[in-house]
């Protein structure tokens, strides 16, 4: 676990390299650990790349101690879409997976959060809180108002999440006006257990770490999970109200950016 903040370099891919960077550690991440594949992986030169990175800001976390001829130098990225740079007649990567309706109609100022990792070293330290505050100050410079994006569980057996599952739908589905649905076929139903098979204790350390900061910054989930085979994962659709974002984390925030401006 590297810890030493002074090392880091937070900001958005500026080049081809950069962006090659990127999809190397989502590489060595999604395929490597997760066993994903796609249709546009790369193995030959370890990228995991798609057809939206092209759209798409990607936030680099940046050791400024490892080489980047190597492309080696980024280990956490987050892969960012506002919505309005999407084309007309273009859809959010998260509509493969759900029925972003109420969200898309709401008439507010959304981005699109995705292909989301960090280096296995880099993990447990400070890499996500500072990867989290680069992007509050992305949207705070934007106006955004709504942040949506799946996260995944790793594997495609839904009996091994069933608690999670449960716990995250009957305490944190997003309001109906902002619900997402998710699509047939690969659609799993997340409340399969009775109230008495879910202790929130159990059901959290089961949450991987990413899900689990959505929901103390006040992130809810979309309605149904999806099971992604090709990516080996089982999705749930995230869904934050930055004007509802915890008081604490808001302030937080604000201070920073403002401390940096």
């Amino acid at each position: 676990m590297k810890t030493d903040e002074s090392l880091f370099e937070l900001r958005l891919a500026a080049d081809d390299r950069d962006l090659r960077a990127a999809q190397r550690l989502r590489y060595e991440v999604f395929v490597g650990e997760m066993g994903s594949d796609g249709p546009l992986v790369d193995h030959a030169n370890r990228l995991e790349r798609d057809d939206f990175d092209g759209l798409c800001d990607h936030l680099l976390l940046i050791d400024r101690s490892r080489d980047p001829a190597l492309l080696e130098d980024v280990v956490g990225v987050y892969r960012l879409l506002p919505g309005d740079r999407l084309p007309q007649g273009q859809h959010f990567y998260s509509e493969q997976e759900y029925d972003l309706g109420p969200l898309l109609g709401c008439g507010r100022k959304l981005l699109e959060l995705g292909r989301s990792c960090v280096h296995p070293e880099y993990r447990g330290g400070p890499a996500m809180m500072l990867m989290w505050n680069k992007l509050a100050e992305y949207v705070l410079d934007r106006g955004i108002e709504l942040m949506f994006g799946t996260a995944s569980f790793p594997g495609t057996d839904p009996a091994a999440i069933a608690e999670p599952l449960a716990y995250l739908h009957r305490n944190h589905l997003a309001p109906e006006s902002l619900r997402p649905v998710a699509r047939a076929p690969h659609r799993l139903e997340m409340d399969r257990l009775p109230a008495e098979a879910v202790d929130r204790r159990r059901a959290m350390q089961a949450t991987p770490a990413l899900i689990k900061a959505y929901l103390r910054l006040g992130g809810c989930v979309g309605d149904g999970a999806w099971i992604d085979h090709e990516f080996n994962t089982i999705d749930v659709l995230l869904v934050m109200d930055t004007t509802q974002m915890s008081s604490r984390h808001r302030d937080y925030y604000t201070r920073r950016r403002g401390d940096e401006t």
